[in-house]
């Protein structure tokens, strides 16, 4: 597949999980990649699987570390804000800290990630943020992450009206629980809180999605192309859930 040969793609937290799945996707597609994230050894390892491909590493909570990751990418063509992460606690027990650190990597890193992006478009650009299903609905224990998520939605449905005259689109991905990194650390925390096998937690995860399984990665770079493919134009300002119809 070439049908993003000449195109530039960053993509953050490309080190891992479903960043490290996109940047396989896209560089499969006949992009020039460049994967940013904030430790350089899960990137180039990465990197080393795929001729080509670079790594720039930078924190998307960070106003000019994200200005510097761009600068040292170069000019880009489609931007995937897909660095995240995730915590768990009852909302009584969730400290100030721990909200900020939601709000700043999952929204902020998105809002300066997009913002540097659309910056140095010159022309015909995609903009591509990996939020979640917790960015359609609530999810208990989660209220931080999920907040930061519905902040995404947000902010991809008013930026995608700005540039609706222009050949730039802004969509945001919204799968359910991963099969990845992340959806381990959850289980692993279910377990920790509740005494549940790893068998019953990650049940309890699957059981939100009516197919019964964990979404894979590939499922999340297949949409994210079909963003970037012929006929995907008109497609501008939604939230598209991968979630097996739990949306």
């Amino acid at each position: 597949m070439t049908g993003l040969a000449g195109k530039r793609v960053l993509i953050t937290g490309g080190g891992t999980g479903t960043g490290a799945d996109l940047a396989r996707g896209f560089h499969e597609a006949g992009a020039e990649v460049v994967v940013t994230g904030r430790r350089a050894a899960p990137l180039d390892a990465v990197a080393a699987r795929f001729p080509g491909m670079r790594c720039v590493t930078g924190d998307v909570t960070d106003e000019a570390s994200v200005a510097a990751m761009f600068a040292n990418a170069g000019p880009v063509d489609v931007v995937v804000a897909n660095a995240g992460a995730s915590s768990s606690a009852p909302l009584s027990r969730t400290r100030l800290e721990d909200w900020n650190a939601m709000l700043a990597v999952n929204l902020t890193g998105a809002f300066l990630t997009l913002r540097e992006g659309l910056r140095q478009f010159t022309g015909w650009g995609r903009l591509i943020s990996v939020a979640s299903t917790a960015g359609l609905k609530g999810y208990g224990y989660v209220a931080p992450y999920s907040a930061a998520k519905h902040g995404v939605v947000g902010l991809t449905r008013s930026l995608a009206l700005e540039v609706a005259r222009k050949p730039v689109t802004v969509n945001a991905l919204c799968p359910g629980f991963l099969d990845t990194e992340m959806t381990d650390r959850s289980i692993a925390n279910i377990m920790d809180k509740t005494g549940k096998s790893r068998d019953d937690a990650l049940a309890a995860l699957t059981a939100t999605n009516p197919q019964g399984r964990l979404v894979q990665p590939a499922e999340v770079t297949a949409a994210a192309l079909w963003l970037c493919g012929p006929g995907s134009d008109g497609v501008n300002g939604q939230a598209i859930a991968i979630a097996g119809g739990e949306i």
